[in-house]
């Protein structure tokens, strides 16, 4: 069974640390809804992943939005952490806070006109 959305992770090259570089594919507007993270005045995003990061670490999102071919890139930092066997049965993974520049803004619009009516919702998500 697939996922509605997948991520993966490039490795760094060298020893000097450099941001995870996670492509995050979002395949239907409801899990774009589950991931999400409206909560942040320049938004965010969830995004499964086992590896471990610290908060504050910085992350490179290559994004794809449902039916839209275009990939966002993000140069994010982490958040929040959900750990493994975290409570509510949520998803291992990362809230990642976009930065507050113009093409991170553009991408909020998109996000939050692509899911329209779903930002009042009270279905739960994997956020916050």
């Amino acid at each position: 069974m697939s996922s509605p959305a997948t991520a993966s992770t490039a490795p760094g090259v060298g020893t000097t640390p450099r941001p995870s570089v996670i492509q995050l594919a979002i395949k239907e507007k409801a899990a774009l809804y589950a991931a999400y993270i409206s909560s942040f005045t320049e938004g965010g995003m969830f995004i499964p992943s086992a590896k471990e990061y610290k908060l504050g670490d910085d992350v490179y999102v290559l994004i794809t939005l449902p039916e839209d071919p275009q990939r966002y890139p993000v140069a994010g930092k982490v958040a929040w952490i959900t750990p493994a066997k975290a409570a509510g049965n949520r998803t291992q993974g990362i809230g990642i806070r976009f930065p507050t520049d113009e093409k991170s803004k553009l991408l909020k619009i998109k996000i939050e006109q692509l899911l329209g009516a779903h930002l009042g919702s009270e279905r739960p998500t994997q956020t916050i």
